[in-house]
């Protein structure tokens, strides 16, 4: 178990490497750029993290960890289907146009891509679950119209959401195609 001095430790580590990587790109960002921005030496930053991988891998993590969270959160509130989707999905894409907007958040993203692929699937798969769950009890309770079963439909949902980051050609286009997809999504639900 880890104290709270050391989850401080890394949780600066893990802030100052995602500004590092924001502004210099994964790529030309050093483990000295990293210690600088947390406040530390490089050879502290070692004693929690080996390499700039271990903190991509460490950051992919923490992102699905609070997505899933915001989004089960965001299901579990009150309001109609529609509204529930549509904060589900504002909280699980919520941040990700900053990353855009960043001249280094394409390579970010590949980056993350390349070296979490096992967490982005796991990260994936709980997402789709939790969505399936809420689409499966809304069907039973006759709050929500499905075409297709709650798997599909969460399978479909999660897709569309990493389609539009993955193709969005900045900031801009990426919340307004989340938006519309989360106000077709909810619509398309919606008994009537």
């Amino acid at each position: 178990m880890t104290s709270a001095a050391e989850d401080t430790k890394a949780a600066a580590i893990l802030n100052s490497a995602f500004q590092a990587f924001a502004t210099y790109g994964f790529r030309k960002t050093s483990m000295d750029d990293i210690a600088k921005g947390a406040g530390m030496s490089r050879p502290a930053v070692y004693l929690h993290y080996k390499n700039k991988e271990a903190i991509i891998r460490e950051l992919t993590q923490f992102y699905y960890d609070e997505k899933t969270a915001l989004v089960a959160q965001a299901l579990a509130g009150d309001g109609s289907v529609p509204q529930k989707l549509e904060k589900a999905i504002a909280a699980q894409s919520r941040g990700m146009a900053d990353i855009l907007a960043s001249p280094h958040g394409l390579e970010m993203m590949d980056a993350t891509k390349s070296m979490s692929t096992d967490i982005i699937r796991e990260g994936e798969a709980e997402l789709t679950r939790i969505y399936a769950d809420w689409l499966r009890r809304e069907d039973l309770t006759g709050r929500a119209h499905l075409p297709v079963g709650p798997e599909e439909a969460a399978q479909t949902i999660t897709a569309a959401l990493k389609g539009i980051k993955m193709t969005a050609s900045g900031a801009e286009e990426y919340e307004q195609r989340i938006s519309q997809l989360a106000m077709l999504l909810g619509a398309g639900l919606e008994i009537r």
